[in-house]
């Protein structure tokens, strides 16, 4: 997701620096995407690595406008399930990839945009799973309860840095076609669920360029008005019973 938003700001005249844990990923950036990209590798769970992308956009750009964070991921493999099968290194693993990792990379924006005197925007990434649980195919607590305080605390901080003119708003796809969504694309049961469940389009699975467009809305001025608000991306998920 985080590619296909980088591919559609630059389209409208962004420049940007993105961030990335797989050089695979970073170096596709570099080929793909120009003049107009600095491309990194590192973790987002690192306290070091939003200051250093962002430190690194004022000396190659000038300026600093906007951040979005799409940072996160499943935690299914490190432990998170049901409550009754959650480990708690899984518990605290989800948490620190999906939360702790957006607070550091918000926390990095906000103190730049109060030191440098000037407005703001941050899109953070949630999840429907965060306000419209699905309990058969994505029993995972942890990640659930990660996405659940994106909201919270992206709402919080709107709230609070509203008279500093910096906003904050959180887009929430449902089931997205990404490397973490392969469990889920390659099961013929999730797959005819979710025909029901996010039926737009002949019910499908998200791609990421379906976020792509509100994206570009949040990351500009033309959402200026705009703070603490929380838009699903889901195919009518969070609208739709889905049959099992």
């Amino acid at each position: 997701m985080g590619l296909s938003a980088a591919k559609a700001f630059v389209d409208e005249g962004a420049k940007i620096v993105v961030v990335g844990r797989d050089q695979k990923n970073i170096e596709k950036v570099r080929s793909e995407l120009g003049a107009n990209v600095e491309a990194i590798s590192a973790d987002a769970t690192n306290p070091e690595t939003a200051v250093d992308a962002i430190n690194l956009c004022i000396r190659k750009f000038g300026t600093f406008d906007g951040l979005y964070h799409v940072a996160g991921g499943s935690g299914r493999k490190m432990g998170d399930g049901p409550l009754h099968e959650l480990s708690l290194e899984g518990w605290n693993k989800t948490l620190e990839l999906n939360l702790t990792s957006l607070m550091l990379s918000n926390q990095a924006a906000i103190k730049n945009f109060l030191d440098l005197k000037k407005a703001g925007t941050i899109l953070n990434m949630g999840s429907v799973l965060g306000f419209s649980p699905s309990w058969q195919y994505f029993s995972t607590h942890a990640y659930a309860t990660a996405k659940s305080a994106v909201i919270g605390f992206s709402k919080s901080i709107g709230a609070y840095y509203a008279k500093d003119n910096i906003r904050v708003n959180v887009i929430a796809p449902a089931l997205v076609e990404t490397p973490m969504a392969q469990r889920a694309a390659g099961d013929e049961k999730i797959l005819s669920f979710i025909k029901t469940k996010q039926p737009l389009d002949g019910g499908r699975i998200s791609k990421p360029s379906d976020m792509d467009g509100l994206a570009v809305y949040f990351m500009s001025d033309q959402s200026n008005f705009t703070t603490g608000q929380v838009i699903a991306v889901d195919g009518g998920w969070s609208i739709s019973d889905g049959q099992y």
